[in-house]
């Protein structure tokens, strides 16, 4: 059973009992999935936009978009306009897999993984995680590795609160610590 057939089979029903909502729109949804990849080293290799575009082509299936610098930092040597990372927003199917893989197969292979922290809600129902490095996600090999790199993932929920969105994704499988 994929994540999309457990959200409509399991989750909703179990949200509507959970929460008292009369109406199935109520019930709260994952609208999408961005994921954000910072690429620190560009000022250093032109290449390292192309090794970080490549990979996170190949965890997510879909090819990001460039983000550029919205105004100079002399502190940290950036110009308007340079490219400093990328970025890839998932939604319905490419969304669910992603979840899905990330929730069973790549979380797990973190060391000394222990949950994610149930305190990076937004009050308006939004979760954000960080990954420390690439290499927990299946499709990309290690040798291959130019640099290790993080990424930021946001999970956006239709939930009013983040005590319904906490439900939300942890029926679905993501895995909160116990702190």
């Amino acid at each position: 059973m994929n994540l999309k057939e457990k959200y409509k089979l399991e989750v909703v029903p179990a949200l509507k009992e959970k929460f008292g909502y009369k109406s199935i729109m109520q019930v709260p949804k994952l609208e999408k999935i961005v994921i954000n990849m910072g690429v620190s080293d560009v000022k250093e290799s032109s290449k390292a936009m192309d090794y970080a575009v490549a990979d996170l082509t190949l965890i997510t299936g879909q090819k990001p978009i460039i983000t550029k610098a919205k105004k100079s930092i002399a502190a940290f040597k950036i110009r308007e306009g340079m490219n400093l990372g990328c970025k890839v927003t998932l939604r319905a199917e490419k969304m669910y897999a992603f979840a899905n893989k990330l929730f069973n197969v790549a979380l797990p292979r973190v060391r000394d993984f222990k949950g994610v922290s149930p305190k990076s809600f937004d009050s308006k129902g939004n979760y954000s995680m960080g990954v420390k490095e690439q290499i927990i996600f299946p499709e990309i090999e290690f040798d291959k590795v130019d640099k290790l790199r993080g990424m930021d993932i946001i999970f956006v929920t239709t939930a009013k609160t983040d005590e319904e969105a906490k439900a939300l994704l942890s029926m679905l499988g993501l895995p909160f610590s116990e702190r």
